[in-house]
């Protein structure tokens, strides 16, 4: 006997149970973000930081260049500048002293057969 009347109870339970489990709100789908949202979300913000980190590394390279480096390397560059410049002028010479005859156009040059 006690066991229909347990049946019987859990039977009215689930009966009174059941409209109210239906009536509790369940959690919106839309609102809450998945894990690929989140780690996107968490990916974008690591990107933002690490972007604004560089740029101040940038600015700490560019006045690192413009302070210590750049003053040496103007002095060497100056240098092969001016040691181009000298042997461009010396090949032009030496061409210059291969080349007797000098001529602008065609008849100015002597006749050699």
């Amino acid at each position: 006997m006690h066991t229909k009347l347990l049946v019987f109870g859990l039977i009215l339970l689930m009966q009174a149970c059941g409209p109210l489990s239906a009536q509790t709100l369940k959690p919106a789908e839309a609102d809450s973000p998945g894990i690929l949202q989140r780690l996107a979300e968490r990916a974008r913000d690591a990107k933002a930081k690490v972007h604004g980190l560089g740029v101040t590394a940038l600015d700490f390279l560019g006045t690192y260049y413009e302070d210590h480096i750049q003053p040496v390397t103007d002095n060497y560059v100056g240098w092969a500048s001016n040691v181009k410049s000298s042997m461009w002028e010396k090949i032009q010479t030496t061409i210059d002293n291969y080349r007797p005859f000098k001529g602008t156009t065609a008849t100015d040059q002597p006749n050699q057969h």
